[in-house]
This record gives structure tokens, sequence and C-alpha cells, in this order.
């Protein structure tokens, strides 16, 4: 009984983590899907696409249930998955991570807990696994890049939150009265601590 108490949590929240991330990508021009936003190029659809690739590998290789998708080897990434190409449509895309999720829904669906998996990309001492686990692991990395997006996509329009019935309405001045206090007490701060 935990052990489908404990898979059916897991489940939901990687459901959850999933739609938060997709949810980014509301209402965004195609530029701004797809522009880097950080010095290393983090970009919203980029994002997507990597997490997709990253489920589509953890609940296919890993447990002898290959993906339907076209996947290069793991050996051969080269950081494509990070980005979107010209020739690469946001539906392309947001299809590629709605299909892995049913792939990887069936994988979770069908498997135990305890159902062995073997990660080849993981260091040679560890790579034997079970899908607690691995799902432990893709929830982590879905959470991680969703919340990657929830600050890129606040750096674009202001717009945070998990999904869109819990957003509400910015109010430009309060948040920059907010922004206020906290530079302030970043600057009265600064002095004391090159004191330390």
């Amino acid at each position: 009984m935990i052990e489908e108490f404990a898979k059916d949590n897991l489940h939901g929240r990687l459901r959850r983590d999933r739609g938060a991330l997709l949810w980014k990508l509301d209402g965004l021009s195609e530029y701004d899907a797809r522009r880097p936003l950080t010095a290393t190029g983090t970009n919203l659809l980029g994002l997507v696409k990597h997490v997709a690739t990253v489920e589509a590998r953890y609940f296919g290789e890993v447990f002898d249930r290959p993906s339907p998708e076209p996947l290069c080897r793991w050996q051969d990434s080269d950081g494509s998955d990070q980005w979107a190409s010209e020739d690469e449509t946001r539906d392309q895309i947001i299809g590629f991570y709605r299909r892995t999720w049913e792939h990887s829904d069936a994988t979770i669906d069908e498997l135990a807990l305890d159902a062995p998996g073997h990660v080849p990309w993981w260091p040679e001492r560890s790579p034997n696994t079970n899908l607690f686990a691995v799902l432990v692991h893709v929830l982590g990395e879905t959470n991680r890049h969703a919340g990657h997006a929830d600050i890129l996509r606040e750096g674009l329009d202001g717009r945070t939150g998990m999904r869109p019935e819990h957003e509400g309405r910015t109010d430009a001045e309060a948040r920059a009265a907010h922004w206020a206090r906290i530079e302030q007490a970043a600057r009265s701060a600064a002095p004391l601590t090159a004191q330390a």
C-alpha cells in the first residue's frame, strides 16, 4: 500500500511540474520563447526540449523500453537538446514532450518501484538503479528546470507561479516598492559584510 501511495504521489508531482514548465511558454512570441536569457544560452523552449529528452532517456533506455521518439545515442549528445533550431517549431517540441509523457507514464504505471534499471551514463560504481530512484531523479530534474523557467519568465514579463489559477495580478507599483526595499537592505548590509 505504501508503495502505491509513494508511486502515485511522485508521479502526481511529476505531472504537476511538467505542466508548470509548459505553462511558462504560454503567450510568448517565438523570439522570447527561444532567445538566450543567460550567459550560457538558457532559454525557455530549450528547457522544455531538454527535459523531454532527459525524461525520454530515463524512462526509456534505463528500463529497456526505448522511446518511440528518435534520440541520438547518449554518448553522442552535443548539447543540441538545450535549444531549438530555426527548423524546429514550438509545436514540434511540445508534441515531443507530450508524447514522452505518454511513454514515461506507461513505464511508471507498468513497473513496480523496485523494478531494476541501468543508467549507462552514471558512474561505473553506481549504474544499477530502480524505478523509485529514477522517478525521484527525473522529478528533481523537472522541478529544477521548471524553477529556471519561472525565473526566466519573470525576467521577460513579470509573470510568476506554477499555474495560471495561482497567478496574481501584477501591481507594478507594489512590485517596484518591494524590490526597492530589498535593494536597500542589500546596500545597507554591504558595508557590514565588508568589515567582517
